[in-house]
């Protein structure tokens, strides 16, 4: 497990990484910077480049329970949250799939996540369009093929067609695969 880790000695209290924080993990306490919320941490570090006096590390700590192994390779996986560009682009085939996917369809990780990268969202409830983020991403890395999973619902119709434009207007020449979920957690097609 990562998370970030404040040398409060090198701390001056500046406050810039309170402000770099997007999750709210970091407060100013005695003229301080410290952990006040460890636990929603994603470890991505936006606080590091910001410290003026580097007080501020990422830190490899081992998990108290053993972890199940999982077949995600990358994070975040959020469509929102993904980097414009990243290693973990490069040559990857990239599955986009409607969120509710993973929890209708009970072999999600063993047929979909294995040796892929994994982006999900909802475009229902995210309400955002997410065709030119996901053009870029396609357009900036050497992606090799893209897999839409969604559910039968006209809601995750949103996601397809987000990636079917965000496709056309990166202008590469990709391989596209679309499975679809029932709502009882089969593939329809």
């Amino acid at each position: 497990m990562v998370r970030i880790t404040i040398n409060e000695d090198r701390c001056t209290g500046c406050g810039l990484c309170v402000e770099a924080c997007h999750e709210a993990v970091i407060g100013i306490s005695n003229g301080k910077a410290r952990l006040v919320q460890e636990a929603y941490c994603d470890g991505l570090g936006n606080c590091i480049p910001v410290c003026p006096t580097g007080a501020i590390i990422r830190e490899v700590r081992d998990r108290q329970i053993p972890p199940k192994p999982l077949s995600i390779t990358q994070w975040p996986v959020q469509i929102k949250l993904v980097p414009l560009q990243a290693p973990f682009f490069e040559q990857a085939n990239v599955v986009i799939s409607a969120d509710c996917c993973a929890y209708v369809y009970g072999n999600f990780h063993q047929e979909f996540m294995k040796n892929q990268i994994i982006l999900i969202g909802c475009p229902k409830l995210d309400a955002v369009d997410y065709s030119e983020k996901l053009g870029e991403i396609i357009q900036h890395n050497h992606i090799k093929s893209l897999r839409v999973i969604r559910m039968e619902v006209p809601c995750c119709g949103g996601i397809e067609h987000a990636v079917r434009k965000a496709l056309k207007n990166s202008g590469k020449i990709l391989p596209l695969a679309v499975t679809t979920l029932s709502i009882d957690g089969k593939i329809v097609h």
